[in-house]
């Protein structure tokens, strides 16, 4: 594997859970298998080329806390072949606050299940009513290579050869609350490399947190 658009594609067992994500506020959870996953990761890549013409070397900013949809846009960015960036980008992922000033403005309304905003969010493209329409197959036509860029977050720049070279492969199934984008697109890599999996608790006190790693037989990290 050379590149981060192969991560999918290399689970031994594509029906078992590879992201999942609780809000302890709400009471929701959300279980993505490998498949389901690939699935989101290969509508959003459809929208993003065939709606917003990305190709490689794109700059995607995603404005998103710790969510299960965060973790398919970052495999869909590099997907397409773009880079998950915090400056300079052309494309703004927000979430409900509507905070974006890219040149190409998306939202997220992060409703159960990718559902869209229910009025249509004035300046962006509401994404859960943009996505689900597209194609649950993805193939591209100028994939990414080993120089191209993976992330440039944090003052710090990656590209896929980078990302590979620097992540151990987890075949744990690891608990963690929101944290950084550039934390969640390592530990998310390394979930896919290893046959493990990434538990993501939002608002979750130290003794629900404990309790959803019993559930879940994982690791808190």
């Amino acid at each position: 594997m050379r590149t981060l658009d192969h991560l999918l594609r290399a689970a031994a067992d594509p029906s078992q859970p590879l992201v999942t994500y609780y809000d302890m506020s709400t009471g929701e959870r959300v279980e993505l298998s490998t498949t389901t996953t690939a699935n989101w990761v290969a509508k959003t890549s459809n929208f993003l080329v065939d709606e917003l013409d990305v190709e490689p070397g794109a700059r995607i900013r995603l404005g998103l806390p710790s969510h299960w949809l965060t973790m398919v846009w970052i495999l869909t960015a590099w997907n397409v072949g773009a880079a998950v960036v915090d400056h300079d980008a052309g494309i703004g992922v927000s979430g409900p606050e509507l905070q974006a000033d890219e040149p190409h403005r998306l939202a997220a309304s992060l409703r159960p299940l990718g559902g869209r905003f229910a009025e249509a969010p004035a300046g962006f493209l509401d994404l859960g009513a943009e996505v689900p329409g597209h194609g649950d197959h993805f193939v591209a036509l100028d994939p990414p290579t080993a120089d191209s860029v993976a992330l440039d977050l944090e003052g710090r720049t990656s590209t896929h050869a980078d990302v590979l070279a620097g992540t151990a492969p987890s075949p744990a199934r690891l608990v963690v609350t929101p944290g950084p984008t550039a934390r969640d697109a390592r530990m998310l890599a390394a979930a896919c490399l290893g046959g493990g999996s990434l538990v993501v608790v939002a608002g979750a006190t130290p003794e629900q947190l404990a309790r959803v790693a019993a559930q879940e037989g994982g690791t808190p990290t």
